[in-house]
């Protein structure tokens, strides 16, 4: 499907439009784009995703296109988060009719929610390659020792977990019945260190400013800045923080399974994408910065990875590069409820029914995870038939959350 909507078309001189891939918008994230809109760094227009939902400033499921300036409450404090996902030789006949042993083995193997790596089982040389920038970073800015503890040790203990939330490990089955592995992380304690930090700094920065504001929450940074070069520096660091410590999870599932299954070798190469991060990129005619807020790059070719919820069907795809959308997709179904407002309403009864089938926690722990507050994910990939086309279609078999 084409642009289901657009925002702002007769707007006074200085907003921009919003096209929008999706005719299912709630009001409050109509405002919050419009507000997006008002801003007068942003470039060309701001595409929004099919899954697009209300976040905090800045709308998750939105892309941000901004000329020598980055806002960093749209690029938010779980940097670089995204997935990670590779297919074996494995097919489901070769899988165990009990999953709950392999369950258990992946769990012991990755810490999950608050949970860490001892210091000795810390991955050696990925931590080497981050290190450097690490002691920059805190160097440089002291106030990040005070958001962690033991930050010198956190960063490097938690390199190759899970986190909370939203997060998950998944063991999936294609439409041939071949066995995939694909997991879903970011930058964990230090990202989200690294996020609050940029973001007072840049409302501090724009505080005689804020009348210009249509949300203070969108307070950014300008080339020139004091602090944008730092935060430029910071946010690449923690995306690529984000990168490896999906790497390393992924060496630690694929060894629970050479340990627990038949061997088997990798059929694809790994497809690791960010869907909360800034990058630089050309478009309209512009070098801009573009941040992508719960949205993938999806260039001609490029394949991603579109989750649904613990009970629902992903999408691998290839991108068709639609210039409109920023050469962008949706980064998953997307919340259609809150956390608190899927508490309420769900039972345990309710999170068995609609994950039956499928080895996973189903315990009221999870239950603002359970599938029903999630959007469609069929109804966001209709929607997105002009910027990706299907090459998987995966359904879990075993789902680990934190």
């Amino acid at each position: 499907m084409p642009v289901k909507m657009v925002l702002n078309g007769n707007a006074p001189p200085g907003t921009v439009p919003v096209k929008i891939y999706t005719g299912e918008v709630e009001h409050a994230v109509l405002q919050q784009l419009k507000n997006i809109a008002r801003l007068p760094i942003v470039h060309s227009h701001v595409a929004a995703m099919p899954d697009v939902h209300l976040g905090k400033g800045a709308t998750v499921g939105s892309v941000l296109p901004t000329v020598s300036a980055i806002i960093p409450a749209a690029v938010g404090v779980d940097i670089g988060c995204g997935m990670n996902a590779v297919r074996t030789s494995l097919h489901a006949h070769q899988l165990p009719d009990n999953l709950k042993s392999l369950r258990s083995a992946i769990e012991a193997k990755v810490p999950v929610g608050f949970g860490r790596h001892k210091l000795i089982s810390a991955r050696e040389s990925a931590c080497k390659q981050l290190s450097a920038g690490a002691d920059r970073l805190f160097e440089k800015h002291p106030a990040l020792l005070k958001k962690l503890r033991q930050p010198q040790q956190t960063w490097v203990t938690q390199l190759g977990t899970l986190g909370g939330g939203n997060h998950f490990i998944e063991i999936c089955l294609d439409e041939d019945n071949a066995v995939w592995v694909m997991l879903h992380s970011g930058s964990r304690g230090i990202g989200n260190a690294i996020g609050q930090h940029f973001i007072q700094l840049a409302k501090k920065d724009m505080a005689g400013h804020r009348h210009n504001l249509p949300d203070r929450e969108l307070s950014y940074f300008s080339e020139g800045n004091g602090h944008f070069d730092d935060y430029i520096e910071a946010v690449n660091w923690a995306q690529e923080y984000a990168r490896v410590n999906r790497q390393e999870m992924m060496k630690l599932v694929l060894g629970c399974l050479r340990e627990q299954l038949p061997a088997f070798t990798l059929t694809s190469e790994a497809i690791n994408c960010h869907h909360n991060y800034v990058v630089r990129e050309e478009h309209f005619g512009r070098d801009v910065f573009v941040t992508r807020k719960g949205a993938i790059s999806a260039r001609r070719d490029q394949l991603g990875i579109i989750p649904g919820s613990m009970g629902a069907r992903s999408y691998i795809v290839r991108g068709l590069g639609n210039a409109e959308s920023f050469c962008s997709c949706a980064h998953g179904a997307g919340r259609r409820m809150s956390r608190s407002a899927a508490r309420k309403r769900f039972r345990r009864s309710d999170l068995e029914e609609q994950t039956r089938g499928i080895q996973c926690r189903k315990d009221r722990g999870v239950i603002d995870e359970i599938p029903a507050a999630y959007k469609d994910i069929d109804r966001v990939m209709e929607n997105q038939a002009d910027l990706v086309e299907t090459v998987h279609t995966l359904r879990q078999v075993v789902c680990i959350k934190g």
